[in-house]
């Protein structure tokens, strides 16, 4: 199998105004409502969605925060080589606000879960939801769901989605390529 194109960067847009609108209409004006993206790969999409929010619907109230759940992970101790964490961003307290979780890929549900566990030392909300671009809904290992999604992909496990953002790889892309095995040197 060879790569196959999930979303073209024109398609990405779409989706990313149309998560923008559904923010919007649970939130209003995001006076007691923040953004926070999942280091490193949520980042960009939730910065995206920060400027859609701001520059084209004018919601100037809204906070985003970055958070690194590396060592929150339950599998941080398995990898051979070092981890390297991103700098958490996060300036304001979560404490009786609607937070909404950012991420590219929901896959198994691990990272949503640390990141619940990374939040608590930012205080308590009133309520967590998940956002992410792509929904690879049959390869969950946790009971987690989205609340809000761009593309629900149904993809087998030896499948990897790779999200491509302008920023990092100079064109916005979402493709499907096959895993590469791992080899004893991996």
């Amino acid at each position: 199998m060879s790569r196959k194109t999930l979303l073209t960067s024109k398609e990405i847009d779409i989706i990313l105004h149309r998560l923008a609108c559904q923010l919007i209409e649970n939130h209003n004006d995001f006076s007691n409502t923040v953004l926070i993206g999942l280091q490193p790969r949520g980042t960009y999409l939730a910065q995206r969605l920060k400027k859609i929010l701001t520059e084209v619907y004018q919601i100037d109230s809204l906070k985003l925060g970055l958070l690194d759940i590396t060592f929150y992970r339950d599998d941080f101790r398995r990898n051979d080589e070092p981890l390297e964490a991103t700098p958490t961003k996060i300036d304001f307290l979560i404490e009786n606000k609607k937070v909404v979780i950012i991420d590219d890929v929901l896959y198994s549900g691990r990272s949503v879960r640390a990141a619940l566990t990374a939040l608590q030392a930012f205080g308590r909300p009133t309520n967590i939801e998940l956002l992410v671009l792509i929904d690879r809904r049959f390869s969950r290992h946790l009971p987690i769901q989205p609340n809000y999604r761009g593309r629900q992909v149904d993809a087998i496990n030896q499948e990897k989605v790779v999200v491509n953002w302008q920023e990092t790889h100079d064109k916005d892309e979402i493709y499907l390529v096959p895993k590469q095995p791992k080899t004893d040197a991996q």
